[in-house]
């Protein structure tokens, strides 16, 4: 992080000198830890595989520094958040419940007990098609959007709802069975995005909507990533997509953790680095790290 943020956070403008209070003889260190530290924010992650990070190696990946609330030790999108936050000095405890191949529906009709309490910030990743026997429908969404967004203001009122616009599915843009078969292979991000825009407008609850989706395209469309898995990758391309051309690789997963590490805590991604450790324990360059990060800040910034 820069100087300037850093000295924000301690409570200092830029060029400001930072004082010790301690007394004399004692450290600051010292007479800093004296004082009552202030509780971590919490954030709840709810999703599926998307969340957890499936076939990819982030899925289990520092497992240790999140709470799954399931208790399958999955690490993924949250623990990488969880990463970030910390290499910026901010204090986040953050936890997730999933389950891979579901909705949004499922996880409040058979696990709200495992969850209904008061958090500071929530994150909703629908199911990747929305609606598995109508891809593409956003009615329940919508709907179990609206029945999450009362149980977590009931316990919080102040509590960040944010919607996670997925990614377009190879699988579902190339192959013929796709339900998005032979139209751009942006397409599909962006009627997850419109969905999750719909759903946002139908319930006033909802802070706003991560463009993880938005992202990839982005990644794609600047030549970061190759768009087309199933015709080879570019050469100095990354293949977002992992084996199955649905689930994200690691560096999708990575970008999907950077667009909402912005978003929530409005952080320029880039600040991070490209010596993040993230990407390095993951496998990425520094050079992919750095690329993936200016992607996630472009598309916060609603840069053209």
């Amino acid at each position: 992080m820069s100087g300037a943020v850093l000295l924000t956070l301690a409570g200092c403008a830029p060029g400001q000198a930072v004082a010790s209070t301690a007394p004399h003889g004692e450290t600051a260190g010292q007479a800093i830890s004296s004082e009552p530290k202030a509780a971590p924010k919490t954030i709840l992650f709810i999703g599926n595989s998307f969340t957890q990070g499936a076939h990819s190696a982030a899925r289990n990946w520092r497992a240790g520094s999140v709470a799954d609330l399931n208790q399958a030790g999955y690490g993924g999108v949250p623990a990488l958040f969880k990463l970030f936050t910390e290499q910026a000095g901010l204090d986040y405890e953050v936890s997730l419940e999933t389950q891979g191949g579901k909705s949004l529906g499922f996880h409040y009709d058979e696990r709200r007990q495992r969850f209904d309490r008061a958090w500071d910030v929530v994150v909703l990743q629908e199911y990747s098609t929305l609606d598995r026997e109508r891809p593409g429908d956003p009615a329940e969404y919508i709907r179990n959007v609206g029945r999450l967004a009362a149980l977590f203001k009931a316990r919080n009122p102040a509590v960040d709802i944010r919607l996670a616009a997925t990614w377009s599915r190879a699988d579902q843009a190339y192959k013929p069975k796709g339900h998005w078969y032979g139209k751009p292979v942006s397409t599909m991000a962006e009627d997850l995005r419109a969905a999750a825009d719909r759903a946002r407008s139908a319930n006033p609850a909802v802070a706003g909507v991560l463009p993880v989706g938005q992202a990839w395209n982005r990644a794609m469309t600047t030549g970061v990533a190759d768009p087309n898995p199933y015709d080879g990758i570019g050469y100095g391309q990354l293949d977002l997509w992992a084996y199955d051309h649905y689930h994200a690789s690691v560096a999708g997963y990575y970008l999907s953790a950077l667009v909402t590490f912005g978003a929530v805590t409005g952080i320029d991604p880039t600040t991070l680095g490209p010596k993040e450790k993230g990407a390095d324990e993951l496998g990425l360059s520094d050079a992919q790290a750095a690329a993936l990060q200016r992607v996630a800040r472009d598309t916060l910034a609603g840069a053209p």
